[in-house]
């Protein structure tokens, strides 16, 4: 798989390096954000594609449990804390894993391999489904993933566009990115998730599907280009 986005959350300075330097020195993690505090990182989770989250406990204004309580998404979680009263907590919350400061690298990495298999094993059953069932219009609806075009953002809801019509379902865009298969469906903007197999053209920063023109937000470009089967 690519690698595991992360983002690592602590308000003790020293212990944040600490995780910074681990995440740098494992070769599959890729760090997006380092933060100091919950609420900062709640802020970024809204905005950025995050995969998975090393998180302190004991922090002031909004606690680690409180931002796991909070999140609408789903993301691989490794609670990192001095204290070991969570632990029954962390499980009821399907916490990948559960640290005790201070923390050793060979400890971190194990959590780290076991949040990163999580996410494999997700991918792998996401790409060989076929379809996808949403409420739509007061009902549930199969789609099937071969009929879809694109996704766009609407508010607290997204708009999957297929062939046929457009279904409008509460969800927030990252939620339906990590349910979608990896192998042809890739968000290409903040507001919009292509499936690569209905592109007809790509002209500057704008991609063609139908009569459609989305555009290619800078930060995911370069994902997108990577994911293009180019002569």
């Amino acid at each position: 798989m690519d690698t595991v986005k992360c983002i690592v959350v602590d308000d003790d300075p020293m212990s944040l390096q600490v995780l910074k330097h681990f995440v740098e020195k494992t070769n599959f993690l890729e760090l997006k954000h380092e933060c100091q505090s919950a609420i900062e990182a709640s802020n970024i989770l809204r905005e950025e594609n995050v995969d998975l989250i090393f998180l302190d406990i004991r922090m002031p204004e909004m606690t680690g449990m409180d931002l796991v309580k909070s999140l609408e998404d789903d993301y691989e979680i490794v609670l990192v804390t001095s204290e070991t009263d969570h632990a029954i907590e962390a499980i009821e919350y399907n916490v990948s894993d559960y640290l005790v400061k201070p923390i050793e690298y060979r400890r971190f990495l194990k959590a780290a391999e076991k949040a990163r298999k999580n996410i494999e094993r997700l991918n792998d059953l996401n790409d060989t489904q076929k379809d996808i069932y949403v409420k739509s219009d007061a009902k549930i609806v199969k789609i099937d993933l071969d009929d879809i075009s694109y996704i766009e953002a609407l508010a607290d809801y997204v708009i999957i566009n297929t062939s046929e019509k457009r279904h409008i379902v509460h969800s927030t865009m990252k939620g339906i990115e990590k349910k979608m298969p990896s192998k042809n469906f890739i968000r290409v903007h903040r507001s919009y998730i292509v499936n690569t197999d209905k592109i007809v053209s790509m002209e500057d920063l704008n991609i063609r599907i139908g009569d459609k023109f989305i555009p290619i937000g800078a930060s995911f470009k370069s994902a997108f280009l990577d994911k293009l089967n180019f002569l």
